[in-house]
């Protein structure tokens, strides 16, 4: 079961909606550029919704809905359930998680700069690994029931 998120990780999540409304494209693009180091992790992706750009903004969408609706999730089941589903088809693993919140969290700072603080940085830790959590959950179901 996942540890629910903290009223004050819920609060800081959703007053940085506004600003991922605004930067959600630029910080999925940086964070893309950091994941794609990693040439295994680059091989999973389809790198022409990458190049079109498409993947960004997806990912971004995703998470500005995240953001918005931490405090209910309910609201996101059947978004959780495609992504689930899109990465059980791609072979994302759980231990693919722990790349992505090491180039996802750096990018926001990257991107927002001093208004990134360590506050902002810390609540979006603990609600990446909260969704991951989720994700990793119903992913791993999927992958049984498909053995």
């Amino acid at each position: 079961m996942t540890k629910p998120l903290s009223p004050e990780t819920i609060a800081m999540v959703k007053a940085t909606a506004p600003a991922l409304q605004q930067h959600g494209v630029a910080i999925t693009t940086r964070m893309y550029e950091r994941l794609f180091v990693d040439p295994a992790i680059k091989a999973l992706f389809d790198q022409a919704a990458q190049a079109s750009g498409e993947q960004p903004k997806r990912l971004a969408a995703a998470i500005l809905a995240f953001a918005q609706n931490v405090d209910k999730l309910d609201v996101l089941t059947s978004a959780i359930e495609r992504i689930a589903a899109r990465h059980v088809e791609t072979h994302i693993k759980a231990e693919h998680y722990p790349a992505v919140a090491n180039a996802l969290l750096p990018a926001i700072r990257d991107v927002l700069g001093d208004a990134a603080t360590d506050d902002v940085l810390n609540a979006w830790g603990e609600a990446y690994w909260f969704l991951a959590d989720v994700l990793i959950g119903r992913e791993a179901k999927m992958y049984a029931d498909a053995a």
